[in-house]
């Protein structure tokens, strides 16, 4: 590296608001092109000295007002720049949409935008809960401080179809697979803004953006300088929680400093403390009865609550009373009391297995240091650690989670060289829905508790109870003694099964150990200088992903890995704009390539051409995105409460030999055909027919000796009638045993094996039509079509293997699938064979009033267009609202005015969910009773500035309508949010 030294040209001068006439602390002026620049200091005075020979251009900006860019043609120290006040909207700049900086008005696809004034005046106690009030944007709120971002349907909880970049990291837990809120992102205090993509992206950011893009960007320590502090606190309250209200604290810091223009650092702090909201759904998913997790009267006996852990195990009545009667543990004759119907054990409500004392502990730190005017290094470290609870294939209770991502980048005008690390730490994490089952078992294994049930339920008929009454006295007798929540003997064995491995086999449990690393390497440039009739951008990357969880979550203590499994990919793209009829008409074109080391390499293109006519423009585009099934569906072998989770990789299904398993749905269809089967007369007749036969010898015979031995008397009538009640007894014990086996016979030529496919990175084409405008400098209007056609979808596809035959002996092996006690279920990601599309639209209006007044709405609308089920998709999980919108009324604080404040009102329809909430007995339809109810919220806040004390005080609240709700079936209901905050920034104007 050389240095040369050149003349230096020294600008100063003072910043001043345009109105009140003010010097304004804290704008940033910058040489355009380079990154050399300064702010104003509190008396808004600045000075700068440049090695860039004049003459130059340099660029006047602060949030709130309008940027400027004014020539220099030499030494200038008396500047006196004067700054007015943006009221237009639409004029913000983004990165996101084409990697380069563009205006919003003539983005190419549909971008949304939070800056710092945004964030503000937004109503929501935090930034991030206020993206929920951008168009089209839908939360799903697990937990206070973990919430995931959906967009254009296919909703989920941790969205493996988006990805949220921090400052150019992906925030994704490499263990996880999918952004992890903000619970270890940025401090608010640190919150520049944030950008969002919705629809494919691929294109410029690689796998896995294949629904939207979220990217959070942090402020400059170069541009952001001094010291502020936010200070928050207020309550929260929801009827349904053990305790309704409860305080909350949320503190943060951030101070930055900067060094002759050259050297600046940035350290920041937040934390957050609080009571969680709490998840309380105790629907039964198998459908009927009492929402009862305490199973009175009128809960159905194989109740499977919602919220409620532990009852996911059932087995069938009668083939346990079966079982006993083989070990001569019940009289045969009791089987004729038995009904053929699944029982589940008592369960717990997740109130009393999940860490609800939530809290978020975020260090960030950076130094940036320039190493020319056209080059700035940067060395940043975030820092998160925290407790709090999230939705997968169950509740995971993550007690003290951590994450690290530490990056050094180096980016000039034209270039960015960026190397990071994301370390993630599970901490004492575990999943409730295992650690209730092995909470049960410890205290009483299910072959013990199972064998007193139908044990207490003959003896109860026998003593003339009725079928309902006897099953509550079988419970009670199973259950007696059954540890309570809160005593001595449950907190016992509470600690031990969540601090027990899942892999433990000894004493399992249900804690899950993940240090999984993500290594990644990139580099994007800018070809301006070379080529001048195009803009020209190039970009390429290679990431590593390093999986180590000791045999708890993957399957890395197999085939001789030593506890480590490495994914390799690589990527690289080229993008190529042109602006033609005097910049009336933008072009813009781009291809990526990734390859996966598991998979294929896969192409995605996307061309998009934007017309300008003054303040009005309209954009056409072609994206196409993919998704790379996650290290999850590669190589995740996890035993939950309903199945074992294994990758979809060749490996597994020959380990487990599922060439010897069958797919829930013809499982389903083959289960729904034997109950037809056995309803038959002519059927039932035959049985009655087979056992008479075999039976009738031997009783002849036992009534024979009876009358030998004066027993019986020896009258034709009377040894007819016993020779008859005999038969009939043992008939009407043996038949519905040999009905299901004659049943099983008549149909298992048609259950067929499950044939696996080629396992592939699932692909969208998306078609969109957007314009933005503003008209009469007044009003703003954002509105987009989509149309999306989804190949390669990845689903689930349940399996089931059968382990010993439904009658040993009688019976072939596949007999086994219709029974819990002789099957095994498995559950592996898969690619659907159909063709799966969906379309959608919104608009958005924001209309700018006097004095800083505004009123704004927006409405979206997403639609499944079809969908056909296969093996591997039953359900499609669209999982979105048809309509949502909002409404907004706020105004904001101005040069002439310290008060601001907004009033929003939320609206989504109803919609069902599917996904965490399966049924666990077979043959119930998936996800009839999943409803996500309709959810209307209204928000409000008032904020007033201290000029004096160069701080906001901030009153508001969410919810105010007070009805707790929930956003995904299974997830905790919200309730009502209060709040005061004061934000001091010694450089606020």
């Amino acid at each position: 590296m050389s240095v040369s030294v050149f003349a230096q040209v020294r600008i100063a001068g003072k910043v001043i608001d345009e109105f009140k006439k003010e010097e304004l602390a804290g704008v940033s002026i910058t040489v355009k092109g380079k990154v050399i620049g300064t702010i104003t200091d509190s008396k808004g005075n600045f000075s700068l000295s440049t090695n860039t020979p004049a003459p130059f251009t340099i660029v006047v900006s602060s949030v709130g007002y309008q940027t400027q860019e004014l020539p220099i043609n030499g030494n200038r120290t008396d500047l006196t720049i004067t700054m007015k006040e943006q009221v237009t909207l639409g004029e913000e700049v983004v990165v996101s949409a084409s990697r380069v900086e563009e205006s919003v008005l003539k983005s190419p696809v549909a971008v949304e935008k939070m800056d710092l004034r945004a964030i503000q005046n937004t109503p929501a106690p935090d930034f991030y809960s206020g993206l929920a009030n951008f168009k089209g944007i839908d939360i799903s709120t697990q937990g206070l401080l973990f919430k995931s971002i959906n967009m254009r349907g296919f909703g989920a909880n941790g969205n493996p179809r988006t990805v949220q970049l921090i400052d150019g990291m992906d925030n994704s837990a490499p263990g996880l697979n999918f952004p992890i809120d903000n619970i270890v992102g940025v401090p608010e205090q640190d919150v520049e803004s944030v950008e969002i993509l919705p629809g494919a992206a691929s294109a410029l950011y690689g796998p896995n953006a294949i629904q939207g893009l979220i990217l959070l960007n942090s402020k400059s320590p170069f541009l952001y300088q001094g010291l502020s502090a936010n200070v928050k606190t207020g309550i929260m309250h929801a009827d349904n929680r053990t305790e309704p209200t409860t305080g909350f604290y949320d503190a943060s810091i951030r101070y930055a400093k900067a060094f002759n223009n050259k050297l600046a650092f940035k350290v920041n702090l937040s934390y957050i403390k609080a009571k969680d909201w709490q998840a309380t759904n105790y629907t039964n998913l198998n459908g009927g009865g009492n929402a009862d997790p305490n199973r009175g009267p009128g809960t159905a006996i194989n109740y499977d609550g919602m919220n409620v852990y532990g009852d996911e195990n059932q087995a069938n009545i009668l083939t346990v009373g079966q079982a006993l009667v083989a070990n001569r543990q019940l009289p045969s004759a009791a089987l004729a009391l038995l009904p053929n119907r699944n029982v589940s054990r008592t369960g717990y409500p997740e109130v009393n297995l999940v860490d609800y004392n939530t809290k978020s502990l975020k260090l960030n730190g950076a130094v940036h240091y320039r190493l020319t005017e056209k080059i700035e290094a940067i060395g940043q470290i975030n820092y998160g650690f925290g407790t709090t609870v999230y939705t997968g294939n169950g509740r995971y209770s993550l007690r003290d989670f951590n994450l690290t991502q530490g990056k050094l980048e180096l980016r000039g005008d034209n270039f960015t060289l960026r190397a990071y690390t994301t370390q993630e730490r599970s901490g004492k994490s575990y999943t409730a829905g295992l650690a209730s089952i092995f909470l049960n078992e410890a205290w009483k294994p299910s072959t013990v508790w199972y064998g007193q049930y139908v044990g207490a339920f003959a003896q109860a008929r026998q003593a003339g109870q009725s079928e309902d009454q006897a099953h509550l006295t079988a419970r009670g007798v199973a259950d007696q003694g059954r540890p309570v929540p809160g005593t001595e003997a449950y907190n016992r064995l509470y600690e031990a099964v969540r601090t027990n491995s899942i892999s433990n086999t000894t004493n399992p449990g249900g804690a899950f150990l993940d240090k999984s690393n993500l290594y990644h390497a990139e580099g994007v440039y800018n070809l301006k200088n070379e080529i001048k009739f195009a803009d020209v951008l190039i970009g390429a990357n290679y990431r590593r992903y390093q999986l180590r969880s000791e045999g708890t979550l993957f399957a890395d203590q197999v085939e001789g890995r030593n506890g480590t499994i490495n994914i390799n990919e690589y990527g690289g793209f080229a993008q190529v704009s042109k602006q033609l009829f005097s910049d009336h008409l933008k072009l813009t074109g781009s291809l990526r390539y990734d390859k996966n080391q598991n998979f294929k390499g896969q192409f995605t293109p996307r061309v998009s051409a934007v017309t300008t006519f003054g303040d009005h423009n309209i954009r056409l585009s072609y994206q196409t995105g993919f998704r790379i099934p996650t290290t999850q569906n590669q190589y995740i072998d996890l035993q939950t409460p309903n199945a074992r989770l294994i990758g979809g990789l060749p490996e597994f299904f020959d380990r487990y030999q599922l060439s010897n398993s069958y797919s829930r749905p013809d499982v389903a269809a083959f289960g729904a055909a034997v109950l037809q089967s056995a309803a038959d007369p002519a059927l039932q007749k035959q049985a009655v027919d087979l056992i008479t036969a075999q039976v009738l010898p031997q009783v002849t015979a036992a009534v024979s000796a009876s009358v030998a031995a004066g027993q019986i008397p020896n009258n034709p009538t009377v040894i007819q009638t016993a020779i008859q009640q005999g038969v009939t007894a043992i008939v009407q014990a043996q038949a519905p045993t040999v009905v299901q086996g004659l049943a099983v016979n008549a149909n298992l030529a048609n259950l067929k094996p499950y044939q696996r496919k080629e396992f592939k990175p699932e692909r969208v084409a998306n078609y969109e039509i957007g314009y933005r405008g503003i008209i009469n400098k007044k009003l703003f209007i954002d509105a987009y079509y989509y149309y999306s056609v989804y190949t390669n979808f990845i689903g689930s596809v349940i399996l089931i293997q059968p382990t010993a035959s439904a009658a040993p002996g009688l019976l072939p092996l596949a007999s086994g699938v219709l029974s819990g006690n002789t099957r095994r279920v498995f559950s592996a990601p898969a690619n659907s064979s159909e063709r799966i599309t969906a379309s959608g639209w919104a608009v958005g209006l924001n209309y700018s009033l006097p004095k800083g007044f505004a009123v704004s709405g927006n409405i979206a609308n997403n639609k499944l267009n079809n969908f056909t089920p296969s093996p591997e998709l039953q359900t499609s999980g669209f999982n979105t609202p048809e309509y949502r919108w909002n409404l907004s009324f706020s105004k904001r604080p101005t040069v002439t005015s310290k008060v601001g404040f907004a009033l929003t009102f939320r609206h989504q329809d109803e919609f069902t969910w599917e996904g965490f909430g399966q049924p666990s007995e077979a043959g119930v339809p998936l996800y009839a009773n999943t409803i996500v109810p309709a959810i209307n919220n209204f928000d409000a806040q008032v904020n007033y500035k201290l000029s004096s004390l160069r701080s906001i005080v901030k009153v508001g609240g969410t919810n105010l309508f007070g009805k707790p709700y929930f956003q995904a079936f299974g997830n905790p209901y919200i309730g009502s949010t209060y709040y005061i905050s004061l934000t001091f920034d010694e450089l606020l104007n």
